[in-house]
């Protein structure tokens, strides 16, 4: 199922981030993003492993690949010379890379056979690249928050700034993670992302309650990447 968010959506998430600041000095910056990476090294990865896999089964079955190259080079003679059956090989191997590497430019197939580890990480990678990007250090008291939501991975970061790392455990941020992913699963991202908003929110406001000068350092509107 691809996923999207709709113009209720980005109101809903914005909605939810100027309700949370009201009651913290915190900043709630929200980023979604149809995905985090484009795995070219996933598909690569594959096309190169289906060429040795088809290698192998060559050594494995070298008169079986003789017998079709007598029969693909129309030749009488019962065994081909090797220079000729080592050109089919060659021949034979292009053909699996080639098809294996377009079959993957197909975005579905390759986000389905990329392994769920990678996406992980470049999902976490990505997010701390956007929050360095525009929260980290860029709040007066270090309180901006990153909610980070990656698409075709079905995958959430939490990242805070270091004010909050000192005062609160990153396991902290669990509920706000749980709501976001289950509302995904469902197909509702702009719901598990205001959910998540909402929950961080309460988080900020127990440790840094509004203060009497409380700017509005960061934007509040969901950004869709």
């Amino acid at each position: 199922m691809r996923l999207h968010l709709s113009e209720a959506d980005h109101d809903r998430v914005t909605a939810a981030v100027a309700e949370a600041e009201r009651d913290t000095d915190g900043e709630i910056v929200t980023i979604v993003a149809r995905r985090s990476d484009a795995y070219h090294d996933a598909g690569l990865h594959w096309a190169i492993g289906a060429t040795f896999l088809g290698l192998s089964l060559a050594a494995a079955f070298p008169a079986r690949l003789r017998a079709f190259g007598s029969w693909l080079l129309g030749s009488w003679d019962h065994e081909l010379p090797d220079w000729q059956m080592l050109t089919v090989l060659l021949g034979l191997l292009i053909l699996i890379f080639l098809a294996v590497r377009y079959a993957l430019a197909w975005m579905p197939l390759r986000m389905a056979l990329t392994p769920a580890a990678t996406k992980t990480r470049r999902v976490h990678r990505r997010a701390m690249a956007l929050f360095r990007a525009v929260a980290q250090g860029r709040t007066k008291g270090r309180t901006g928050v990153l909610i980070y939501l990656s698409l075709d991975e079905h995958r959430a970061e939490i990242v805070a700034d270091s004010a909050i790392n000192e005062r609160v455990a990153t396991e902290t941020w669990g509920a706000a993670m749980a709501a976001i992913i289950d509302a995904v699963r469902d197909g509702r991202p702009g719901e598990g992302m205001a959910a998540a908003v909402t929950q961080v929110g309460a988080v900020l406001a127990a440790h840094f309650p509004q203060s009497a000068d409380n700017p509005n350092e960061l934007p509040d509107r969901l950004i869709e990447l």
